[in-house]
């Protein structure tokens, strides 16, 4: 289904490439409908040789879009939205996709009533696989949250949930790649310790991550039941998964979304 109107880019970096290549691809609206706005002329001439779309270096050249998406740096943003109080109004769709930026902090710089969704996407945004959580603010509809919806389905999955929970998204799919990248690297390491060239070492752990992750969302079998299909009794596996309990893997995870949550805490009071 095609979205209304012209979408409008405040920022073009990587997670605005990802927007863009993923409702250009989603059919959801047309080339000459997106406009990005950027101050680095070699990021606007990518975009514009990349995906065909409209490029700038004035924010008041998105006054005419339907949906303007913030996708600007946190420390920037309050001065960013002061100076374009003057012309963002309540028939605006506002997104913003800056990390740690409360609603209320967006709201209270903008005119009263204005429509605005606060998204907390990843990084696998990048190869069309994200995970995003979408918060509404006051002003929102339930038919802007379903627009909303749509342009972040195409560049993964997205939920809805109170923003009092983005914190947490934050420390969990936001910070989450990371610790599945770490992951992946002590995997590697491992083969190479064992004996196995690292190439070979990093080939069967890439396989091994995808070919898991995919049996876990294809029969949304419980991971512990998937676990318990690998795992013999007596055998390698459980061997290895003492391993990983007697060295607190479990527990470690567990502190790490807890911490990277406490930390989003922090710094969303910092600007709130």
């Amino acid at each position: 289904m095609k979205l209304d109107g012209k979408i409008g880019f405040l920022g073009g970096g990587r997670m605005a490439e990802a927007l863009i290549k993923g409702i250009l691809q989603a059919g959801l609206v047309e080339n000459s409908k997106v406009v990005a706005i950027d101050p680095d002329q070699k990021r606007r001439d990518f975009l514009q040789k990349t995906f065909s779309v409209s490029t700038g270096k004035s924010h008041a050249q998105l006054s005419e879009c339907a949906i303007i998406i913030l996708a600007v740096k946190p420390q920037i943003m309050g001065r960013l939205l002061e100076e374009c109080a003057s012309w963002l109004t309540s028939k605006h769709l506002v997104i913003s996709i800056a990390a740690g930026i409360p609603l209320s902090f967006i709201e209270s710089r903008l005119q009263h009533g204005c429509r605005i969704i606060r998204v907390m996407p990843n990084t696998p945004a990048l190869v069309l696989e994200g995970a995003s959580a979408l918060s509404p603010g006051k002003s929102a509809t339930a038919e802007d949250v379903e627009t909303a919806g749509q342009i972040f389905s195409a560049i993964g999955k997205s939920i809805v949930l109170p923003e009092t929970y983005l914190d947490g998204v934050t420390g969990l799919s936001g910070s989450g790649p990371a610790y599945v990248f770490h992951f992946i690297d002590a995997l590697i390491e491992g083969g190479v310790k064992v004996g196995l060239s690292r190439q070979d070492a990093e080939l069967l752990v890439l396989q091994t991550i995808l070919g898991s992750v995919k049996l876990a969302m294809e029969t949304g079998m419980h991971p512990a039941v998937l676990k318990a299909m690998v795992t013999s009794p007596g055998g390698t596996t459980i061997a290895g998964l003492h391993e990983l309990e007697k060295a607190g893997f479990k527990a470690g995870i567990m502190t790490a979304v807890e911490a990277a949550t406490k930390r989003s805490e922090e710094l969303g009071k910092l600007v709130g």
